[in-house]
């Protein structure tokens, strides 16, 4: 049985065309096609209609460190319903764990340096983010168009890139078995060499989700 907020490799892989990435430093894993065209197109409508310069965490100082735009899809809009009911079932992860669902949409040069989705125990903004949902837990990332070219998403750690493929999903655990977090998955979304890169990221954490 997974603990509060976390899905499991046993599950993920019970979905049809799931595969997992053969490598023991981390839980990562690949499903194509897992969005139809018509989710995607509606997704892609409401991040351009509502999308705002991204930021990070720990601000480091690069100002070209993360260039993309950020969507946070509205709870009650009946794709984002939809979308979320199927990630539900997919994870098996309660819904009260999960963050609202963001949409990012990176144009041509603009990237996401190389990151972790978990906020760094040690760093300044910690206590924000953490104090009341906990740590992220897991991570579902999907792309929601083919991109003319660029815009892989690198696990540099394991030397695994993934192209952007329309529907395609990823998903990984952001945590080691022992509950700590877990380096390896550092990742970059690299910059996109020509068109436009939509996606829809999905983050669960330990505990409920609030927000202080």
């Amino acid at each position: 049985m997974s603990r509060p907020g976390e899905s499991s490799a046993e599950r993920l892989l019970r979905h049809a065309g799931m595969q997992r990435v053969p490598s023991p430093r981390l839980e990562l894993f690949q499903c194509r096609d897992f969005l139809p065209d018509d989710l995607r197109q509606e997704l892609t409508a409401l991040i351009e209609t509502n999308r705002r310069p991204s930021t990070i965490a720990d601000d480091n100082g690069d100002r070209y460190f993360r260039t993309s735009e950020t969507c946070d899809l509205n709870a009650g809009e009946p794709a984002v319903q939809r979308l979320e009911a199927m990630l539900a079932d997919l994870s098996g992860i309660d819904p009260a764990y999960g963050e609202p669902i963001q949409g990012q949409r990176y144009e041509m040069g603009q990237e996401f340096k190389p990151h972790t989705d978990y906020f760094a125990p040690e760093g300044a903004d910690f206590a924000k983010f953490c104090s009341v949902a906990g740590q992220r837990t897991w991570t579902f990332m999907i792309y929601l168009n083919d991109v003319e070219a660029g815009g892989a998403t690198r696990f540099k750690v394991i030397g695994k890139t993934f192209q952007p493929e329309a529907g395609k999903l990823l998903s990984w655990n952001n945590r080691r078995p022992d509950g700590s977090v877990n380096p390896s998955t550092l990742h970059h979304g690299m910059k996109v060499r020509k068109g436009l890169k939509y996606v829809i990221t999905k983050w669960y954490r330990e505990k409920e989700w609030g927000y202080e």
